[in-house]
């Protein structure tokens, strides 16, 4: 049988699990951070070389980065709300691909990665990248937040046997019958025989005519008992 976990146990293996999501989203956000910035440099260097034109060229990438970041970080509560703002997140997203898509392909065409279309297909790695990683953001964010608000410990269940079924009456235990107990005098002749016990027979009663002045009545008396030993020879006292 496997041993329950205890809620002490339950919470240092829930603490040691939001440890591990939280370095994870940290590595996740330098990867985001990464491909945000290689767009961001061929955005930069894809520009005229004035700070205005370098600002304008290095946002799209810019506000990608910060639309994953508010999207992960920022629950919404009601569904429409939260449709809408995914679609706003795609529309940034689709913006800043096709023009760091472009960007990123012209520095490398000008700094000579055109063999094998290597200028088409560089923009669609760092896209990617970016891609992926916004979503694992989102993902582990929310992992995140569904653990930090689930309870810390669980209610114990109440076991069947501990519980009374209250819907249900509990059979009762009927009492035992009185244990019926002998007196020597209600034994058998035979087993008092058995054990040299004399046995005792009823007195004879015989009828006595006596006179008197309310008329002629009959008394009985007691005859005297025949009594006999366990061997059957008679008893006289």
């Amino acid at each position: 049988m496997s041993a329950t976990p205890t809620p002490a146990h339950a919470g240092s293996a829930r603490q040691v699990g939001l440890d591990q999501l939280r370095r994870l989203r940290w590595a996740v956000r330098a990867v985001l951070v990464l491909g945000v910035a290689a767009s961001i440099a061929a955005n930069v260097l894809h520009a005229r070389p004035n700070t205005i034109s370098q600002m304008i060229s290095a946002w799209p990438p810019l506000a990608l980065l910060l639309t994953v970041e508010l999207i992960s970080r920022v629950p919404t509560n009601r569904r429409a709300l939260a449709v809408l703002r995914l679609l706003a997140a795609a529309l940034i997203a689709g913006i800043a691909a096709w023009v760091s898509y472009w960007h990123m392909a012209g520095v490398a065409a000008r700094y000579g990665e055109t063999d094998a279309g290597a200028s088409y297909l560089l923009p669609v790695s760092v896209d990617g990248l970016v891609v992926v990683a916004s979503i694992s953001l989102v993902e582990i964010t929310g992992r995140i937040r569904a653990t930090t608000m689930a309870p810390s410990t669980a209610i114990p269940e109440a076991s069947p046997s501990a519980t009374p079924n209250k819907g249900r009456e509990q059979p009762t235990a009927s009492p035992a019958p009185p244990a019926i107990t002998r007196s020597p005098t209600h034994q058998p002749a035979a087993a008092r025989a058995s054990d040299g016990e004399q046995p005792v027979r009823a007195a004879n009663t015989e009828p006595v005519p006596t006179t008197g002045s309310g008329g002629d009545r009959t008394l009985r008396r007691p005859a005297r008992a025949d009594t006999r030993t366990a061997g059957g020879q008679p008893n006289h006292r």
